[in-house]
């Protein structure tokens, strides 16, 4: 499987870690950016194009990393047909996967040990989409809305 990996300088240490850790396990891994650690950088452009692959890969994942992994996670969810989930324990990077067929995990570097990090990242890749109805049908939602936000009814409440 190939694995898409961008980051921004808080999470430079980590996707280093990470892209070992996982060309170890057989998964073939981009190295999105940065090439070098820049303090100042901004994470968008890293984690707008790591979610552009991974569209344009069908059946690859992606990974990004910054501080908190939560702008990482709103840049990634720009991308049309990302469905990028924060990760912050096991069981978070788990159902990303089994229940919402998520195709990039976020990581927040400064709010996990490395050994944890990679835990999550290793759940969400070996865990499989459940394929539930009730799940696919919710994603499908989300999918239609993004492919036309104007023609969209709300359900009766």
């Amino acid at each position: 499987m190939r694995v898409y990996i961008g980051s921004d300088h808080a999470g430079f240490d980590l996707k280093a870690a990470l892209i070992s850790h996982l060309r170890g396990g057989g998964f073939k891994v981009v190295d999105v950016g940065p090439a070098s650690y820049q303090p100042t950088d901004d994470y968008p452009g890293y984690c707008l194009e790591t979610g552009r692959r991974v569209v344009a890969d069908h059946g690859s994942l992606g990974i990004v990393i910054g501080g908190s992994g939560n702008g990482e996670q709103i840049a990634a969810n720009k991308v049309t047909g990302i469905r990028a989930a924060l990760a912050w324990n096991l069981q978070t990077a788990q159902l990303a996967r089994e229940h919402n067929d998520a195709n990039v995990v976020s990581i927040g570097a400064r709010m996990h040990d490395e050994a944890t990090a990679i835990s999550f990242v290793d759940a969400f890749l070996s865990t499989p989409f459940s394929h539930d109805p009730r799940h696919q049908r919710r994603i499908d939602q989300v999918a239609a809305y993004e492919a036309d936000p104007v023609d969209q009814t709300l359900p009766e409440s």
